[in-house]
């Protein structure tokens, strides 16, 4: 039995496109992102009252690149993972953890500008300063997909991973500063899998780009 709890327009994203991938069987339990990932219920599945939570015989697992590891491990070696002993099993798990990187700014850069309701509560500092960190990490995989298709040799959970990073970071930082991973993205949009993954997202961010705040006081 497999068993994902998930949010849309959040990182359970990827754990959803992967099984979207791998074509497994997992019953798809669609939660809202408010208290209810504070329930026991939920806290039982994910101690940090986050997603995604996935349920895989009898174990639950929280850590979307732990999850990866296991999916594609199961399913997958040699497809979308790299097998123990494959030439590129240190780069996959690289940029399997590398999506993490990303995300962390891409969280702070969404609790300033959705989640802190009041202009007092926001920092223009701190906005202009994740922007240029979450800048470094997409020339980062820029450099990485310059003359090749994905991150390896060819696609798997490592293009799953950063590419859903990229997504929600691409509402902090312009795509069109870097081209190349901007066609990588483009060749990971046209995946039905992370368009089927992607449904329901649309409303997690009202505006298509957040540019960093100014600072009123002009420092």
């Amino acid at each position: 039995m497999i068993r994902l709890h998930h949010c849309p327009g959040t990182r359970s994203v990827r754990s959803l496109w992967l099984l979207y991938e791998l074509g497994v069987d997992f019953e798809l339990v669609t939660l809202p992102f408010d208290k209810t990932l504070r329930q026991p219920a939920h806290l039982a599945l994910n101690p940090a009252g986050r997603v995604p939570a996935l349920e895989l015989g009898g174990t639950a697992l929280f850590e979307s690149g732990a999850i990866a590891e296991v999916l594609c491990e199961r399913f997958s070696p040699a497809g979308l993972g790299r097998p123990v002993g494959h030439p590129e099993r240190a780069a996959w798990l690289q940029w399997v953890h590398f999506a993490e990187t990303v995300s962390q700014h891409c969280a702070n850069l969404t609790q300033q500008h959705l989640m802190l309701r009041e202009d007092h509560m926001r920092s223009p500092i701190l906005t202009q300063l994740e922007a240029r960190r979450l800048g470094k990490t997409f020339g980062v995989i820029e450099a990485a997909v310059q003359g090749s298709d994905y991150l390896l040799s060819e696609f798997s959970a490592a293009d799953i991973g950063a590419g859903q990073a990229v997504e929600m970071g691409r509402h902090f930082v312009r795509l069109a500063d870097y081209p190349a991973l901007g066609r990588w993205f483009d060749r990971l949009l046209a995946r039905p899998a992370f368009a089927r993954a992607l449904e329901g997202a649309g409303g997690f961010y009202a505006r298509d780009f957040y540019p960093p705040l100014e600072d009123p006081a002009g420092s």
